[in-house]
């Protein structure tokens, strides 16, 4: 409500309200669910009315508070407004995880300060923690591991699903909770110790029959629910041991177990990590997701290995492969470490050309991929058959793709923001604009707009040697070589500290949320 404040003859104060407000149409409220905000994983906020390219500036704009966590969060944050919180009122909550094990309900406008609910998933007086990377081979988190993948949230049950990563008097165990977002309680049952094993003769196979060896698989990609089923999916913390790229399906009511699958029951590796990224689901239902380095054998006979490969897994009856792609250079790709599924796939709006149903991903080669997903292409030595590929950043991708307004934006290591168009589902074969300085590690974008109007796309640089502070940046959606904020430019004020690897900014409700090794930051209008 707009309020003015004027002073009448006698004195007093007299307060006007300004009433357009209150009598114009409410806005829907907005949610953040998922990572990267939808399960197309397109990482668009198309309902943000508050923050636009005029007010976001080092004038206007800044940070808001930070709220302390127990240990560095991965995961990106989330958000659920007008929570009914037991006892303490209404609130628009923000959720985050930490690699301590810990999920933690923040009223998401700084009032009050404190949690207004913790859950932490470890008890050292019952020998519980979070696991030391010192018992892990070659973790690349440290000093612990416990949640690394972003939660998912179930709007219509307000429940939260998490994986949490402990080790418990010398064994180790990974678990599904699903949390009630008002209190952090535990719901169906749950949690459920995950487990499962699948046919096959791979990478730490006993009997024809391989185990999901908890202590190994990296629980990286974030959550996706989809179909009243949570995928889960897996690699490894540092191409070590006998890992394989797993994915699990668990009923979203009961936590009961539906699917398996494995990507390289014959073979070994072919890891889900996808820089963090989720998972995605097409309209049809179908299940999309990208591989890294491993075992590639889908061309021949009776092949059931998937490295380096985009793949289509139905949801029906389980997951099964129903189709896939893999680049003409997969052993090249996997010899050279050169993941292709070191960021998640987008799936853009249908599209008005020849391919109205794509998926776009891009590795560590540096390619972009546009991929038909009704016949996404298989393998071909000779040649890759898809719709597109684009040379893009020379030194690879670490993170994932955002869209816009026909436009898709990447960011390559130690490389520009790059806006790229995309016209009747084919990307312009060089960025049309791109940001004035480079990223050191490359960024996962974030959008925020007005429906097509008022875009902004947010990135977090992260910190060097010399300056170990992470910055966010937000630059013009339509133009991103137009810089409109950085937090270095008050960096006294707006500092946002040492950053974690593919962190995403989460931007709702004028306010922009990012997790770091120490705590949640947020920003928003002064």
């Amino acid at each position: 409500m707009l309020i003015r404040m004027c002073r009448s003859h006698s004195g007093r104060l007299t307060i006007f309200a300004a009433m357009l407000v209150l009598f114009s149409p409410a806005a829907p409220a907005q949610s953040v669910l998922t990572w990267h905000n939808d399960n197309s994983r397109t990482g668009q906020n198309l309902r943000e009315t508050i923050l636009t390219p005029a007010n976001v500036n080092s004038t206007q704009f800044g940070k808001k508070f930070t709220r302390p966590l127990d240990g560095q969060t991965f995961a990106q944050p989330l958000y659920v407004p007008n929570v009914s919180i037991p006892g303490q009122g209404t609130h628009n909550v923000v959720y985050v995880a930490t690699e301590n094990d810990s999920v933690y309900a923040f009223d998401a406008d700084g009032t009050p300060k404190r949690p207004l609910w913790q859950r932490d998933f470890t008890n050292s007086a019952q020998g519980i923690t979070a696991v030391p990377c010192s018992d892990i081979p070659a973790c690349p988190i440290g000093p612990v591991a416990g949640i690394t993948g972003t939660p998912v949230i179930g709007s219509a049950s307000k429940t939260l699903y998490v994986v949490a990563f402990t080790k418990e008097n010398g064994s180790y165990f990974q678990r599904l909770h699903a949390l009630d977002i008002t209190t952090g309680a535990e719901k169906f049952g749950g949690p459920v110790v995950i487990q499962a094993s699948v046919q096959g003769t791979g990478a730490g196979s006993v009997g024809g029959t391989i185990a999901f060896d908890p202590l190994i698989q990296n629980q990286r990609p974030a959550l996706l629910l989809a179909n009243g089923v949570v995928y889960i999916g897996w690699a490894s913390f540092g191409d070590r041991d006998n890992y394989h790229g797993w994915v699990l399906g668990y009923a979203a009511s009961t936590l009961q177990q539906v699917a398996v699958f494995n990507d390289t029951p014959n073979g070994s590796q072919g890891g889900i990590w996808q820089g963090g990224g989720g998972l995605a689901a097409g309209p049809g239902g179908n299940i999309f997701l990208q591989t890294g380095n491993g075992t590639f054998d889908a061309n021949t006979i009776g092949g059931v290995d998937y490295g380096d490969s985009f793949l289509k897994l139905s949801a029906t009856g389980g997951l099964s492969v129903l189709d896939y792609f893999t680049p003409d250079n997969q052993a090249t790709l996997d010899s050279l470490d050169l993941d292709l599924g070191s960021g998640a796939g987008l799936i853009p709006p249908k599209q008005s050309g020849a391919f109205p149903n794509e998926i776009i991903s891009a590795g560590k080669q540096g390619i972009i991929y546009v991929v038909n997903r009704d016949h996404m292409g298989k393998f071909h030595p000779a040649g890759n058959n898809v719709i597109q590929t684009v040379t893009g950043s020379i030194k690879g991708y670490y993170g994932s793709a955002a869209y816009f307004n026909n436009a898709v934006y990447l960011s390559g290591w130690a490389d520009f923001l790059d806006r790229y168009s995309l016209t009747n589902g084919l990307l312009s074969t060089l960025p049309v604009s791109e940001s004035p300085t480079k990223l050191n590690t490359g960024s996962t974008p974030s959008i925020s707009a007005n429906g097509s109007t008022n875009g902004i796309v947010w990135a977090i640089e992260q910190g060097t040697t010399a300056n170990p502070s992470a910055v966010l940046h937000a630059y013009d959606a339509s133009d991103v070589s137009n810089e409109l904020y950085n937090s270095s430019q008050n960096a006294t004020r707006d500092k946002l500290g040492r950053g974690t690897r593919f962190s995403v900014p989460m931007v709702v409700h004028g306010k922009v949320y990012v997790g770091t090794k120490s705590g949640l930051v947020v920003y928003g209008i002064l």
